[in-house]
């Protein structure tokens, strides 16, 4: 059974940054692709960033291109999201999930941002 831990959301001003860590274990990181996801409240989840396997192409939402970096390291089983540039608009849970078809969601970690 896959199992996905979030952290590293937290408070900040905007044009601030965060480094949120998503630990994923059940499975070897390497083979699949992995990806970020934010919600608001009350709205369904939105993918923002995402990475296929191996290392391979990443592809952002156009409104976190050029501010959001997603990377891997299957060594630790571990894919990251840092967020530069932080706005208002980029407040929410973020989780981690397989981009297209998803495991069991974990608790996500929650980012806010202050104007």
């Amino acid at each position: 059974q896959v199992h996905l831990v979030e952290s590293g959301g937290g408070s900040v001003q905007s044009g601030g940054s965060l480094r949120l860590s998503c630990v994923a274990s059940g499975l070897t990181l390497e083979h699949y692709g992995l990806g970020w996801f934010r919600q608001y409240p009350g709205k369904e989840r939105e993918a923002v960033a995402w990475m296929t396997n191996y290392g391979g192409r990443t592809e952002y939402k156009d409104s976190v291109k050029g501010r959001f970096t997603i990377s891997r390291d299957d060594a630790k089983n571990t894919v990251y999201l840092q967020m530069n540039d932080l706005g208002p608009e980029d407040t929410a849970v973020y989780y981690c999930n397989h981009p297209t078809v998803p495991w069991s969601w974990g608790q996500g970690t929650q980012v806010t941002v202050s104007s």
